[in-house]
């Protein structure tokens, strides 16, 4: 990555206060490392091969950082040998999402809601193994899905106004139809913005997102009711193509591309451009992370492309559970989260949980840690699972409205 503006190296470290240097060989230029080399190898692309003569200069964050952009560093032929094998960056230690340490503080002070280890225990010796079932990979039902980079950038659209789907008291719930089906929720989202492309409205390009009227979105959710947040998915989706135009040349393939196949710079990319991404808290002074439609679109991606080209993440296992509503709304059926009686009232009630109270966080923070403890009660078990697999899981029970005989807590916002 050629660079004319070294700058005074900055201190090393990740996230959880680690510090990296820069392997053996590297001639350090301020912000600038320097070695020669015949070929590089990025998180599952192919392998470039460079002229002999050419530098090939690497920022020192993405090294310090801990972020393996660079797989394979080969020495180059007949120039002299800085590295007597190929370096291996990708047994370097990624950077961690801060989601599970911040929620943890959480649940360690939490007053109103709590997680029952002892149902974990018994929900897994009633059921052993535990049947987990979960949607085959490929395209969801629908979704658009041409295989190509479209898609990717439609996912991404998709994922930018995928929240609050829940209607006032005596309002009509929103239902689109689509085919012969009357869709509501989540899959009347998908379905609009289907509709959408099938009638050659481009959504998935930047340059219209930035441009968007309320006619025009109106028209693309149009059906039985209203969307609930209107209003706010429409700045949403004018901030997404505005940011795309202003930082990633147009299109959210550049920032796939930025992120080099982590799932976790991915994420951090989102929340760092996207305001609406940004599914951050407080909690008696403390910063909360959730990245909830963040990581969801990770996950998204993934399940599309079946862990290939757009969907190829190395570190996929590090995503936590995405705390919406109907996560923990299944995990009080079962048991494993419980509130305190005048929370479980004022949510029986279908009154409002005031984003960012203390309730609220904590539902999402228990949320979180009950299904990252599901998830390690299973390994010990032997079955290894991912946390975003249990969460996808969990979800697709709450379509049962077996699942349902409880309400799920009531909170306005467009993170989830």
């Amino acid at each position: 990555i050629p660079s004319t503006k070294p700058g005074p190296r900055p201190e090393g470290g990740d996230s959880e206060g680690e510090t990296g240097n820069p392997p053996a060989g590297w001639e350090s230029e301020g912000q600038i490392s320097r070695c020669r080399v015949s070929g590089v190898r990025c998180q599952g692309r192919k392998t470039k091969t460079l002229k002999p003569e050419t530098s090939v200069f690497v920022i020192w964050n993405f090294y310090s950082f801990n972020t393996p952009l660079l797989h394979e560093v080969f020495p180059p032929t007949g120039q002299p040998d800085f590295f007597p094998q190929p370096i291996n960056l990708k047994r370097a230690p990624m950077s961690l999402l801060s989601v599970l340490s911040s929620c943890l503080t959480v649940v360690e002070q939490s007053q109103f809601v709590r997680i029952d280890a002892a149902a974990i225990s018994h929900l897994l010796n009633s059921k052993s193994p535990l049947e987990i079932a979960v949607p085959p990979q490929g395209p969801a039902p629908y979704h658009y899905c041409d295989g190509t980079g479209v898609t990717a950038e439609w996912i991404f659209v998709l994922d930018t106004v995928n929240h609050c789907f829940w209607p006032e008291a005596g309002s009509p719930l929103w239902t689109v139809h689509y085919g012969n089906e009357a869709l509501s929720g989540y899959w009347a989202l998908a379905a609009s913005l289907k509709r959408a492309m099938d009638e050659k409205i481009p959504i998935h390009q930047a340059k219209i997102l930035s441009t968007l009227d309320s006619q025009t979105l109106a028209h693309i959710f149009r059906g039985s009711g209203k969307i609930p947040l209107f209003e706010e998915r429409l700045t949403n989706l004018r901030e997404a193509g505005q940011v795309l135009m202003d930082r990633f040349k147009g299109s959210f393939i550049h920032l796939l591309e930025e992120a080099g196949g982590s799932a976790v710079e991915l994420v951090h990319l989102l929340a760092a451009e996207f305001a609406s991404f940004n599914d951050t808290n407080t909690y008696h002074g403390n910063k909360v992370y959730f990245f909830k439609r963040a990581q969801l679109l990770v996950q998204d991606l993934w399940t599309t492309f079946s862990g290939d080209t757009w969907g190829d993440f190395v570190d996929l296992e590090k995503l936590t559970a995405f705390a919406d509503y109907k996560l923990p709304q299944v995990l009080r059926h079962l048991g494993i989260i419980r509130y305190e009686p005048e929370l479980a009232e004022r949510i029986q009630r279908l009154e409002h949980i005031p984003s960012g109270s203390p309730e609220e966080v904590e539902i999402r923070a228990a949320t979180i840690w009950a299904v990252e403890l599901l998830r390690q009660e299973l390994g010990r078990c032997g079955q290894e699972v991912s946390s975003a697999l249990l969460d996808c899981w969990l979800w697709h029970l709450g379509q049962d409205d077996t699942y349902r005989s409880l309400p799920y807590h009531r909170t306005r916002t467009i993170f989830y």
